[in-house]
């Protein structure tokens, strides 16, 4: 993993500011995380539809990620959930990433870093086996990697969503290919602490 992830600074980090790097997110960064993503959210950050696929959820294995600066803080933070992107004519499952949120510290945007911290997980995800990454966003800024709504115009989110803000990149061709219907989590539930888990 710390090599894709230096590989991917390395390309397409902007030369001018190697200040930062890309790692895995560990238990420590959960609150400098979720600082982050309020104050770049904004306070209605977990009323969105993706936030319906995430809520108590773990992200998928190996692919939370953030950016630190030269002093280890927090500085920019990408998460993948596994769901159900839908089922295929025949009836079966099509199993999907959901990227987001996708946050940069104000302080340094500009460097390149919410685009090194996409790559990475584009990287990460193919490279563990995942067919396709699903998200709601900025087309513009998402289809420099990739994305477009033509592979999402037969699924739907769980709530209210703008259609061509509704966004996929395919990491195996054809991935989505007669997909239709709703998304839905199946990510690992979070576990509180002192709660057993369900028989």
């Amino acid at each position: 993993m710390a090599a894709v992830l230096d590989t991917v600074r390395a390309l397409f980090a902007p030369k001018s500011s190697l200040s930062f790097r890309i790692d895995r997110e560990n238990p420590g960064d959960v609150v400098a995380r979720e600082r982050l993503l309020d104050l770049a959210m904004g306070p209605d950050r977990r009323k969105k539809s993706s936030e319906a696929l995430r809520r108590n959820r773990v992200p998928a294995e190996g692919l939370a990620l953030v950016a630190r600066d030269e002093d280890d803080h927090v500085i920019g933070t990408v998460r993948l959930w596994n769901v159900q992107a839908g089922v295929t004519p025949a009836g079966g499952s099509v199993p999907a990433l959901l990227l987001g949120p996708l946050a940069v510290s104000a302080d340094h945007e500009g460097k390149g870093i919410g685009g090194a911290l996409m790559r990475a997980a584009i990287v990460e995800a193919k490279s563990l086996g995942h067919g396709a990454i699903l998200l709601v966003g900025d087309a513009p800024y998402y289809e420099r990697f990739g994305f477009c709504a033509g592979k999402t115009q037969t699924l739907m989110m769980p709530g209210p969503f703008a259609r061509d803000r509704f966004l996929a990149l395919e990491l195996k061709d054809g991935w989505l290919d007669g997909a239709v219907g709703m998304l839905v989590a199946t990510g690992r539930k979070l576990v509180e602490p002192g709660l057993k888990k369900a028989a």
